[in-house]
């Protein structure tokens, strides 16, 4: 496993910067998680005051105004734990450059749902880091510096 570590480097090498914006976006996503566990976040219906706020105002379709009014801010410590876990399982993710692809696909989930719910100052940094989920599920960023490399040369497909 060692070995297709830094053989990933050589073989598919023109990876490597996307690889390392893989492993700041991983940094990224673990130290807000931490700060969010380790805060009040959990707490306090700090996610219902959010939605509350900026949901009327917001371009989200009407279905999903609909869901987080009538699902989402009564069941707002759920929702958190959802969001804290998801933060951490990209984070873990990115980092070790494993099963990149599926997690991305739940990075752009996550993007999008706060997207919907954050408001008007927020929205080029959420649409930034859609495009940024995007283009790591698109390429297969773990395939460079990461696990998923030892997994794509001995079964192809499209998780890997």
């Amino acid at each position: 496993m060692f070995v297709s570590f830094f053989e990933s480097v050589k073989y598919v090498g023109h990876l490597l910067p996307i690889s390392f914006l893989r492993i700041f976006l991983g940094y990224y996503y673990l130290e807000q998680a931490l700060m969010k566990y380790r805060g009040d976040f959990l707490t306090r219906p700090r996610i219902a005051d959010l939605i509350a706020e900026w949901l009327p105002s917001s371009h989200a379709p009407n279905w999903f105004k609909i869901f987080a009014s009538a699902q989402m801010i009564p069941n707002w410590q759920t929702v958190a734990f959802i969001i804290v876990g998801l933060e951490f399982a990209i984070a873990i993710s990115y980092i070790l450059g494993y099963v990149v692809r599926p997690m991305a696909l739940l990075g752009i989930l996550l993007c999008v749902m706060m997207l919907f719910l954050s408001g008007p100052g927020h929205e080029d940094f959420y649409k930034t880091f859609l495009a940024i989920h995007l283009i790591l599920g698109w390429v297969g960023a773990g395939r460079c510096l990461g696990l998923d490399y030892y997994y794509f040369k001995r079964r192809r497909g499209i998780w890997w």
